[in-house]
C-alpha cells in the first residue's frame, strides 16, 4: 500500500452530536485532507443492535449518521462512506478473530462492565464480542489510524492484541492501529457530569439544533452562584467548549472569571453563537443533500463496492493461512 489506511465508525443511535463532530468527525476531516491516508468511514449499524434497540428507528438512524457525515464535510470522491453490515467480510473476520481471544480477556474490559451495569436484562454474546467486531472492523482494511475518544483506547488494545496473534500464529501481516486524537477527543456533558453522550438526555446538542435550541441547552447548563473561586463541573464545560469554539476568547473570560466580573448569561449567549456560527453551514448543506436522497443511495453503494474490494482480498488472505481456503 502506498497509503497508510484509515478506519473510522460512528454508532447509529441517533443524530450526531457535538461529542460526535468534535471527538471523531474532525479527525475524520483531517484526515480526509491528508494525502497521506485512504480514508474509511463506516456507519456502525452492527455495532449499534449490541444493545437495546428499534429496528424502524435503526433504519431512519443509519440515514441519519449519513446524513450527518456528508453535511460536516466528509466527501465519497475523497473517502470510502459506507453502512458496516453492507459489508459482510467484518463479521466473517470477526469469528475468526473471535478463535484467539478469550471469554474472560472480553469480560474484563471495563467497557463491557459499564454496559453490563447499564443493560443487566441484556447481555449478550452481540455486546461481550464488541471489541473483536471492532478489530474486524480496522483490520480488514489493514488501518493503521483510528480516529475515536480516548474511551475506546481499551478496544483498540484489542485490536493490537488481535493483530500481533494472527501474525505470530498465521504468519499475516496485521497493522497494529493507533488512536489519531483530536482537540475535542473528549467533549464534556452540558449536565456538568461525564461526556456529552445521545444516551444521556440534556447532555448533548446535536448538529441539527436550531440557534434558540442550542441556547436553550447552554442556558441550562448549571453554574455556581459565586465567580472568582474553583469552577464548578458546569462552568468547566462552559470554558471547554469555549476552548473548543472560540479559543481566541478564552483569556478574556477567565479574567473576568478571576476578577469576579463575569456574567454567565453573557458567557453561555456568546458561546451559543459561536457554536452555531460553526453548525450554521453544516445544516445548510444537510438540507441541500436530504432534498437528494437519490444521491445518497448511490453514495452508500459506491462505498459499498470500494470497502468490499479491500476487504474480501484481506479476509481471503486471512482465510488461505487459517488453512481454510
Amino acid at each position: 500500500m502506498d497509503k497508510k489506511r484509515v478506519l473510522s465508525g460512528i454508532r447509529a443511535t441517533g443524530r450526531l452530536h457535538l461529542g460526535n463532530y468534535l471527538g471523531a468527525v474532525k479527525g475524520m476531516l483531517e484526515l480526509q485532507k491528508n494525502p497521506e491516508y485512504e480514508t474509511f468511514y463506516m456507519v456502525a449499524d452492527l455495532h449499534s443492535i449490541t444493545t437495546p434497540f428499534d429496528p424502524e428507528q435503526l433504519r431512519r438512524n443509519i440515514k441519519e449518521v449519513v446524513l450527518d457525515y456528508l453535511s460536516a464535510g466528509l466527501d465519497p470522491e475523497k473517502s470510502t462512506i459506507f453502512v458496516q453490515s453492507h459489508v459482510r467480510e467484518h463479521t466473517e473476520l470477526a469469528y475468526l478473530f473471535s478463535t484467539v481471544e478469550t471469554v474472560a480477556r472480553m469480560q474484563h474490559l471495563p467497557t463491557f462492565k459499564e454496559k453490563v451495569k447499564q443493560h443487566p436484562e441484556n447481555v449478550t454474546m452481540a455486546l461481550l464480542n464488541y471489541p473483536i467486531l471492532m478489530a474486524a472492523d480496522i483490520l480488514v482494511y489493514k488501518a493503521e489510524a483510528v480516529p475515536v475518544g480516548i474511551d475506546q483506547e481499551p478496544h483498540l488494545e484489542i485490536s493490537r492484541e488481535i493483530a500481533r496473534k494472527m501474525n505470530e500464529k498465521y504468519g499475516l501481516d496485521f497493522p497494529e492501529p493507533q488512536r489519531f486524537a483530536t482537540k475535542g477527543e473528549s467533549v464534556p456533558s452540558l449536565s456538568g457530569e461525564g461526556k456529552m453522550s445521545k444516551s444521556v438526555e440534556g447532555s448533548y446538542i446535536n448538529l441539527t439544533d436550531t440557534q434558540d435550541e442550542i441556547k436553550k441547552k447552554i442556558r441550562a447548563v448549571p453554574t455556581s452562584s459565586n465567580v472568582g473561586g474553583e469552577m464548578s463541573p458546569g462552568v468547566k464545560t462552559l470554558f471547554k467548549l469555549l476552548e473548543l469554539f472560540a479559543p481566541e476568547d478564552v483569556s478574556k473570560y477567565s479574567t473576568d472569571y478571576k476578577n469576579g466580573t463575569l456574567k454567565f448569561v453573557v458567557l453561555k449567549d456568546y458561546l451559543s453563537e459561536a457554536i452555531f456560527k460553526e453548525l450554521q453551514p453544516i445544516q445548510k448543506k444537510r438540507q441541500e443533500i436530504q432534498a437528494d436522497p437519490e444521491y445518497v443511495e448511490k453514495v452508500l453503494k459506491m462505498g459499498q463496492a470500494k470497502a468490499t474490494n479491500v476487504a474480501s482480498k484481506v479476509l481471503s488472505q486471512t482465510k488461505k493461512e487459517m488453512g481454510l481456503l
